[in-house]
């Protein structure tokens, strides 16, 4: 009953729509450019009925308006987004259904204060835009390391079956620098050479499970004695070490 695709937007964005065929509901997370899912739309032969916003990036909010201008679609934004044309606010934490799929609303600040990931545990997906990507996480422009690391912490709990949605085609640079921060992790070492085969077909690298995630990201590894030696961190809080990792990522 429940459909996903994934597309290009943008530079290296991805567009995301999630199709309830029971109730022929049409849901997008985030909408970076309005043509491309127009596009998308269009092919599958979808309406688009509700929008998720994940947070105030301009490269996920650019389509918004023209889409509810000319589809009439619902759109839910984080409150600190403080997106005009959002219809429902949410502070975070809460539970909504949208095209008839059951969310839960969990906040993860870090990469921006109002971020928001879409987890729906009934059809295993997390739609977790800039805040964890295949093999790396966002960029920390507003919040502190301990808020991300909280975030991040948080997402790692959630069951390893769930499929992993990110905002970005970022996997492959991901990659590198995860070998860099932990080179004999075996089955890091198989999904760089997937990835690797994936973009020389221009295939995306998504989605993901989170269970192989949890063994390969580095971000969501802070504990880990080879990468803790590797920073030269061997008694630091997973913090400390998530902060570290964060700051020579910056810079790779």
């Amino acid at each position: 009953m429940i459909e996903t695709l994934i597309f290009p937007c943008l530079q290296d964005n991805f567009g995301l729509l999630i199709h309830n065929s029971k109730e022929n509901k049409t849901l997008s997370i985030d909408a970076p450019e309005a043509a491309a899912i127009e596009k998308a739309l269009i092919q599958k032969g979808w309406q688009l009925d509700e929008i998720l916003i994940t947070h105030h990036h301009f490269d996920h909010v650019a389509g918004a308006a023209a889409l509810k201008e000319k589809m009439g679609c619902k759109i839910t934004a984080p409150k600190k987004t403080k997106l005009a044309i959002a219809d429902v606010e949410l502070e975070g934490d809460e539970e909504i259904i949208a095209c008839g799929i059951k969310f839960q609303a969990i906040p993860t600040p870090g990469h921006t204060l109002d971020q928001i990931a879409y987890y729906a545990p009934e059809e295993k997906i997390l739609a977790a835009a800039d805040a964890l990507f295949s093999l790396g996480c966002g960029r920390m422009f507003e919040g502190t390391a301990a808020e991300f690391w909280d975030s991040l912490n948080r997402l790692s709990q959630l069951p390893d079956d769930i499929m992993l949605y990110c905002g970005h085609e970022y996997t492959q640079a991901n990659a590198r620098f995860a070998l860099h921060v932990d080179p004999n992790n075996i089955a890091l070492q198989r999904r760089s050479q997937e990835v690797e085969q994936l973009r020389k077909l221009n295939k995306h690298t998504l989605p993901i499970s989170l269970g192989l995630e949890k063994q390969t990201n580095p971000f969501l590894r802070v504990s880990d004695p080879a990468i803790r030696a590797k920073l030269n961190l061997p008694v630091a809080s997973n913090e400390e070490v998530f902060a570290a990792l964060r700051a020579l990522k910056d810079k790779f």
